[in-house]
Parts: structure tokens; sequence; C-alpha cells
């Protein structure tokens, strides 16, 4: 019976959000740095409480990547006041959930706790934050536990390779070449003096946002969130950010990749500019109109009429510096990668020459819509929305006024991204064959 008891505050908390519910929420600072966020929404006996760290794989030294994702997974081992364990104990026991993910960016922990256990959320986090062991014995154990990840998510995976291969291609320079789970030899080379010197320079209130979202008083929040986060001490010395210029691509450039599939694939990738700027939002529903949903222009062209793909989809990554699209397709049995190449070349070129009609663009608009309701739908969700949005653009109300960016795009915009930034000689092309092909 006890694991029903978070599925059914997972149900709960999914219906706590209204759509189009305009999101209230109190912002402050305390004198150490930290920024925190509180949302008040009584529909439900919910609360999240979570913590983002501006730290991802782009802020890692070159011969120590998959630091950031590595923290994700070591920060689970324990603390000073937490037996090694025992963190998902204390969870599951008062009857909540708790995960944590890392990207290029940033790196996200929160729990989903009843409201009446808010305390100990915020006493796990603060725990995290100052207390965490960091320690041989714990590297150990993570160590073999993401080697485990890599193999089974990316190394064993079909495909799973793909974007590793594609970004240290589109990328020569930036940090972003590197995947976010990172290097195994790096790991295995570091130094337990390495391990902590990085929970020292990232981990630290001046470098994270406090979220909370869900049944809590504000005033009672605030008491509590001086009770475990006023007397962590800000970091010292200056957080790393990373300032290098991706410079663009001038020409095509081709590669093929022999992989354990049967199908082949054909990868395109391109530089796109970061989240936020105007023409990222005119790329996101470029990629939309390309290959979101059954009706979109991929999925219809080339994997229901002329089935030379058994699957299409197209991409723009949200990320705080200048991040690629992705366009992929997996062919068809017997379809030759270039033919495939040749299909999906055509559907970019009928975007940059031709408008999209108007029911087209009303149902991408309507898709944005719903995606952005769906995303906040959610106190989990308004909690992690809330501090991306801070965190990303200094601005945490963007949960209430990003939908207008998209609003503001027109069939024109659309065009001219298009042209702009998905050019035949700028970008990556990569053929994923079977290793049977290899010569």
């Amino acid at each position: 019976m006890k694991g029903l008891v978070p599925f059914c505050f997972f149900l709960l908390a999914s219906l706590s959000v209204a759509s189009g519910q305009n999101i209230k929420f109190v912002e402050y600072d305390l004198p150490n740095g930290l920024k925190v966020l509180l949302h008040e929404d009584h529909s439900t006996p919910i609360v999240a409480v979570s913590v983002m760290y501006h730290v991802g794989a782009k802020n890692e030294k070159p011969d120590r990547t998959g630091f950031a994702h590595f923290f994700e997974h070591l920060l689970f081992e324990g603390s000073e006041n937490i037996k090694r364990g025992e963190f998902d104990d204390y969870i599951s026991n008062a009857g909540g959930t708790n995960n944590a993910n890392t990207s290029y960016d940033r790196t996200y922990y929160y729990e989903v706790l009843p409201s009446n256990q808010l305390a100990l959320g915020l006493w796990l986090e603060s725990e995290r934050m100052l207390h965490a062991k960091v320690e041989q014995v714990g590297i150990e154990t993570q160590r073999q536990v993401v080697k485990e990840e890599r193999r089974l998510r990316i190394d064993n995976q079909p495909y799973g390779r793909f974007l590793e291969e594609t970004m240290k291609r589109l990328y020569s320079k930036h940090p972003y070449q590197h995947s976010v789970i990172g290097s195994m030899d790096h790991l295995d080379a570091a130094q337990e003096a390495d391990y902590k010197q990085f929970y020292k320079d990232f981990y630290r209130p001046d470098n994270a946002i406090l979220s909370i979202a869900g049944d809590i008083d504000i005033e009672q929040t605030k008491k509590l969130v001086d009770v475990y986060f006023k007397g962590i001490p800000r970091g010292k010395g200056e957080i790393f950010r990373p300032k290098v210029v991706e410079p663009p691509l001038r020409s095509e450039i081709r590669d093929t990749v022999y992989d354990n599939v049967q199908l082949p694939a054909v990868i395109f990738a391109y530089h796109i500019p970061a989240q936020g700027t105007p023409d990222y939002y005119a790329v996101k529903m470029l990629n939309m109109v390309l290959s979101q949903g059954e009706s979109s222009r991929m999925n219809k062209a080339i994997v229901d009429e002329q089935q030379k793909a058994v699957a299409a989809f197209s991409f723009a990554f949200d990320l705080e510096d200048p991040g690629p699209s992705i366009i992929a397709a997996i062919a068809n049995m017997g379809v030759n990668p270039a033919d495939l190449e040749n299909a999906m070349n055509e559907e970019i070129a009928k975007v940059q020459q031709e408008l999209i009609p108007e029911t087209e663009f009303l149902k991408i608009q309507n898709q944005v819509e719903n995606d952005f309701v769906t995303a906040n739908n959610t106190v989990a969700g308004v909690a992690e929305s809330l501090a991306n949005y801070e965190m990303y653009f200094g601005d945490a109300n963007l949960i209430n006024t990003e939908l207008e960016r998209f609003r503001k795009v027109t069939r024109e915009d659309i065009q001219r991204v298009a042209k702009k930034y998905f050019p035949q000689n700028g970008r990556v092309v990569i053929y994923w064959l079977p290793k049977g092909k290899q010569p």
C-alpha cells in the first residue's frame, strides 16, 4: 500500500493549477544570496520543494567532464546528519516522491510531499547544500552507478549516442560539445579533492534558487526558510561561467557513425540563438511545424505518404547560450539514406520558400499554448518553471508572460528563421548506419 501513496499525491498535484490561471508568487533574497520563490496554492494538500543550482555540463573543466551529472547522483548519498541511503527513506516514509536532473546549464533537485511535511523537504535540501558527504565511499559507489547508467541509456541503446556525436561535431569551442553524462575516464581520473572542490565552487546559496509551490502559508514558510537556509554561508570566490562564443559553421560538415542498429538514420544539426531571444521563439515554432504531432509536415510527408521513414523528429534546445536545433529521421526498411536526406531537405525548403498557411499557423499557436499550460499544471511544474525563469532570465514572472513572446511570432518570422538558421552550407549532417555497412 505504501507505493500507492506517492502516486495518489502526484495525481492530486496534477489537478492543482487551473488552465490559464495567473500564477502569483513571492520572491526575495536571503543575505547569503539565496533566491527564494514561493507560490501558494491550497487546491490540494501538496507541496513541491525544489532547489536549482546554476551549474551544468558547461561549467565543467575540459578534463573533468561529467561532474555536474555525477553530483546529481552523489548528493543523494547523505550528509553529516543523514546516513548513507536514508535520503530517499525520509521521503518515501513521509508519503512523498523526489528526483533530480541535470542539463548543460543547471542541476535541479525536488521533492513532492504532503504539505504538512514542508519542513522535512527544507531540511533535506539544506543538508544537501551545506553538509553533503563528498567522500570516497560515496564517490566509488556513484562512479559505478553512472557507468551503468551510461551503458544502459547511451552505449547499449540503439541511436543512444546520437546527441553526443552530434554535439561534438556541431561545437568546436563551446563546452556544449561535451555530453552531460561526461567522460567515464575523467570521472575515474578525478580524486576526492576534485569532487570536494566542485561542491565548494557551485553548491552554495548564491548559486541557487529555492522554489516552493503548493499548499503553504507564505509567512510561515518564510520563517521555515530562515531556520534551514539563512545560516548557510555565502560562497567564496567568483562562480565560473564560460564566456566562449562558438564560431559559425562556414560549410557543411558531413560524417558517418556506425552503430549496432538495424535501420539507418539521418541527422541534421544547426546553430540557433539562445533561449529567450526573439528569433528563438520563431525557431521553436518552426520545429513544431516540421515534426510536432501526427499531422506535422515531416510525419505526414516522409513517414505517412512517402514511407521513407519509420520516425521523424525535430526540436530546438532551450539553452542559456546559443544552442542546437536537430532534425532527424530513421529510415524505413530498404530506403537509401540519401533518399531520406533528400526528402528531409524538401520539407525544410518548403518552409523556407513559402509562408505556412493560416490554418497551420493557428494549429501551431494552439500547440504552443497547450504545451505552456501543461508545463505549469502541477505544483512541481510551477516550482520548476519559476526557478528556470528566474535563473535564465532574472524574471520569474515570465511564467505568466512568456506566452506573449510566442504570440508575437508571425508566419513571416517562421519563414525568415528557416532561411537564416537552417542553411545547407552551415550545418552538420550525420548518416547513422548499421555496423554491417562499415567498410
